[in-house]
Formats: C-alpha cells, sequence, structure tokens
C-alpha cells in the first residue's frame, strides 16, 4: 500500500485471526484505532478518537472498519467533514438487530444517512446476524459507497473462516 492505513475494529477489538489483526501484522507500519474500551463502548469516545488518531496520518489515509467501528467512521464522518482517500467499511452491523449489543454499545442511532465526504466500498454477507444486505445496501445508497456483496460469510470476522481475506485485501487496494 503507498498510502497510511488505519484500522478500525468492531467491538472487542478484532482478536488474533481476525483479519484486520493478520493484515497488521504483515504491515507494521499500519495503524489501530486505540480507544480505553473496547468491550464497553460510546460513539462519542471513538468518533474523539477517529478524529484526533486519523489527523495525525494525514489527509491520504485509507480506513479499514469492521462491523461497529464502521458506524463510528460515519459518525465521525459526518461530524467532521474529514478528507482522507477512502474506506473499506466491512460487516456494517444494524443498530436496530436482535443482535446488536445495545447495552454495551451506546450512541449509535440515529445512524447518519448523508453522502459519505469520501470514497467508501461497503462489504456485505447475506447471513451475517448483525445486519443484512438489505440494510448493508440502505447504507451503502445513503452514503454513497460502492457495494460489494460476499454471499454467506456470516459477520466477516473470524468466525467466518477468512483467514488473511485476500480478497478484502483486494479491495482497500482498490481505493489506493
Amino acid at each position: 500500500m503507498k498510502y497510511p492505513v488505519f484500522v478500525v475494529p468492531g467491538i472487542g477489538n478484532s482478536g488474533p485471526l481476525h483479519w484486520q489483526t493478520l493484515w497488521e501484522a504483515a504491515h507494521p507500519d499500519w495503524r489501530r484505532l486505540v480507544v480505553e474500551g473496547w468491550d464497553q463502548v460510546t460513539c462519542d469516545d471513538w468518533v474523539s478518537a477517529i478524529e484526533q488518531q486519523v489527523a495525525e496520518s494525514g489527509a491520504d489515509t485509507l480506513i479499514v472498519a469492521h462491523s461497529l467501528g464502521c458506524l463510528a467512521v460515519a459518525h465521525w464522518a459526518a461530524r467532521h467533514s474529514p478528507r482522507i482517500r477512502g474506506a473499506l467499511l466491512v460487516a456494517v452491523p444494524d443498530p436496530s438487530a436482535s443482535a446488536f449489543p445495545l447495552a454495551v454499545a451506546t450512541g449509535f442511532t440515529p445512524l447518519p444517512s448523508e453522502r459519505l465526504p469520501f470514497p467508501t466500498v461497503v462489504v456485505s454477507s447475506s447471513n451475517d446476524p448483525y445486519g443484512g444486505t438489505d440494510y448493508a445496501r440502505r447504507c451503502a445508497n445513503a452514503w454513497g459507497s460502492t457495494l460489494i456483496e460476499v454471499g454467506e460469510k456470516g459477520h466477516l470476522n473470524a468466525g467466518s473462516d477468512l483467514g488473511d481475506w485476500p480478497e478484502g485485501l483486494r479491495l482497500l487496494q482498490s481505493l489506493d
């Protein structure tokens, strides 16, 4: 990658077998969001952390977000109108889905519905318990994103058995 990459995991911080973590291990110059708590999440805290940390990376930054990280990036973009190269938004969760962790993830609704000020690709799995293809399509349409549907792959996390997910890395590189 010729541009800086900033990784925004979801709740729990994407464990050791998650593709985000594997990508980072292969690219030690990439940076990961740093927050105080990964298991009790407040949208405002994550948005502030993203704003501060991405500003250090510069305008050519690419963001790769997973799950709740996608919602945080959308809120950040709506509040700060940042200038970055683009973002890969994988497995956007629906806060109204029964699987959404409402008790430990607060402040993510209402979700911004305006076009994001940078190019984005939304990646969706048809059997994601946190947000299906229809929800991802609505988000992609509202945000002006390209939607990539990958079939039945669950939440596109370590449990989806994606390994280092070369297809996802190619999607990120398409923004490079």
